[in-house]
């Protein structure tokens, strides 16, 4: 693999080709754009990746201003991201993202497990957070869930995520005025870290059917991802503790 100036890995990406029958098909790689300061963590990163053969790493920036860069040039899928950089932050280079790209889905892969964080992260627009302690495959299985619309969140983040959210200024809303039954229902299973599949299960209804009403939920609570939906609906009491009472707790 070629070298940048910067002695950083010169990417170049495409399509994936396979071979079925003598026949080449190709399907384009889930693109991954990497950004941390530290050396160490971004080899650990692509040797995690590389052999995942939907996904393809794009780029790897070494601060908050790069990364903001590379996406706005780039436009992968996935952007993991760590929480401290230099120049800009995690917080402020996911802001400014969403802001440039929405359609990116943003997973921050940190150290640091402080709620200040992990709710900055959230109202900026961050569709995913995992502890660095997590495993190569956890990754992967990680980026490919926030692509196709599903939250992932730490257990013991969700967990911290409720408890600080039902202290806060509460700002009283009817969920009959706001959601339908069905939707309540749904955002309630979602705010428990049931993932579309256990919903459909849990409800007798297709994945399908569940996508739509999230996106239903998404639009009348004005926000983007499942984990923005958790946090207004406790903000606004459309759901509560008692709602999630199977929740992991520290």
């Amino acid at each position: 693999m070629s070298k940048r100036a910067d002695g950083l890995p010169k990417y170049a990406h495409g399509p994936i080709i396979t071979s079925d029958s003598g026949t080449l098909n190709t399907r384009e790689k889930l693109t991954v754009l990497i950004a941390d300061d530290h050396p160490l963590v971004r080899e650990a990163l692509r040797q995690a990746l590389d052999g995942e053969e939907d996904m393809e790493i794009v780029a790897e920036a070494t601060d908050g201003e790069e990364a903001v860069k590379l996406a706005s040039e780039l436009k992968p899928d996935v952007a993991v991201m760590d929480i401290v950089m230099p120049k800009l932050n995690g917080i402020g280079a996911t802001r400014k993202i969403k802001e440039i790209a929405p359609d990116i889905a943003i997973l921050i892969l940190t150290a640091y497990d402080d709620d200040e964080y992990v709710l900055g992260l959230l109202d900026a627009g961050a569709a995913g957070y995992l502890l660095k302690s997590a495993r190569g495959s956890d990754l992967a299985g990680a980026i490919r869930a926030i692509k196709s619309g599903e939250s992932v969140l730490h257990p013991k983040i969700i967990a911290k995520l409720l408890k600080r959210a039902m202290v806060a200024p509460p700002e009283e809303h009817k969920a009959s005025e706001i959601l339908s039954e069905r939707e309540s229902e749904i955002l309630k299973l979602v705010a428990m870290g049931m993932s579309n599949k256990q919903i459909a299960e849990r409800l007798s209804l297709s994945e399908r059917t569940i996508k739509a009403h999230l996106t239903n939920i998404f639009n009348k609570l004005n926000v983007a991802s499942r984990s923005e939906a958790i946090v207004k609906g406790l903000q606004w009491r459309l759901v509560t503790l008692e709602n999630t009472e199977d929740m992991p707790q520290d």
